[in-house]
């Protein structure tokens, strides 16, 4: 079907569907707002973004605890993200496909690109690790839960698995995020919330934010895990989160809408 069959069908001019221009309009106005943050807004939403996954984390571990499931303890985690959605925080991890998209249609510069990557997963990281200080102390019953919840990412060691486990990690928590941007419906984006921590919690994924968190309290309990082990299994857990983040959902969806991001890099340079 040519292009001008598709115009006079839909109810706008833009050369693919309507959906998808309307969705890539929503990802891309979303993303320039956060990459044109202040540095302490960006500091202060992903403070928010970890003390808030804290309380996925919490309800992953008790259900775990009692039912010893990860699928049915996946399903508690939920919880985090849906927290996420509705209090308007974030996760380094969520900043994928909407900040790449605004800075590849020129709304945005790589440049504040990555000072909202690395401010927002800072920020993550220390409001994480003061919500498993807390955890720890409330619930010291959980002891042996968060322990091998913890040795089971920092003993995993480095091979083809853990890698792959990562990549689909930030892959589907982008997926997550687009199927969010591309509905106004609450409750399909909470939906989405449960959805995405189903599969990264769930299936235990390489996710460099959320199992952060649970090596933390594996620390926190002082039982031999250290921050060295946690450092060892963060830095490529990181890197490939953002390789299936970026390239396997935001690159091919920016080829998908490419004439779109050019109608939006002219109108960014016309201004």
């Amino acid at each position: 079907m040519s292009d001008d069959r598709r115009r006079e069908l839909g109810s706008s001019d833009a050369p693919i569907e309507d959906e998808v221009a309307e969705g890539f309009d929503a990802t891309v106005s979303a993303g320039a707002q956060r990459v044109n943050r202040r540095l302490r807004d960006v500091i202060i939403t992903g403070l928010f973004g970890g003390l808030e996954v804290g309380t996925g984390v919490m309800a992953y571990l008790g259900v775990l605890h009692e039912t010893g499931s990860h699928l049915l303890a996946g399903i508690g985690f939920s919880i985090g993200f849906i927290a996420l959605m509705l209090a308007h925080s974030e996760l380094f991890t969520e900043n994928f496909l909407m900040p790449v998209a605004a800075v590849a249609a020129h709304e945005g510069t790589i440049a504040q690109l990555l000072r909202l990557w690395v401010g927002t997963l800072i920020a993550n990281l220390v409001g994480g690790w003061v919500v498993m200080w807390l955890v720890v102390i409330a619930f010291p019953q959980w002891r042996d839960t968060v322990l091998e919840a913890g040795r089971h990412f920092t003993d995993a060691g480095f091979s083809a698995q853990t890698v792959v486990l990562a990549v689909l990690a930030g892959s589907t928590i982008t997926l997550m995020t687009r199927m969010q941007a591309g509905t106004e419906s609450d409750v399909a984006k909470i939906v989405a919330s449960v959805a995405g921590g189903f599969l990264l919690a769930g299936f235990s994924l390489f996710h460099s934010i959320l199992d952060s968190l649970l090596i933390f309290g594996a620390i926190d309990e002082g039982a031999g895990v250290t921050y060295a082990q946690w450092l060892a299994w963060f830095g490529p857990t990181l890197l490939f989160n953002v390789l299936g983040g970026v390239l396997l959902v935001t690159a091919l969806r920016l080829v998908r809408t490419k004439e779109l991001v050019q109608n939006r890099r002219r109108e960014a340079a016309s201004d």
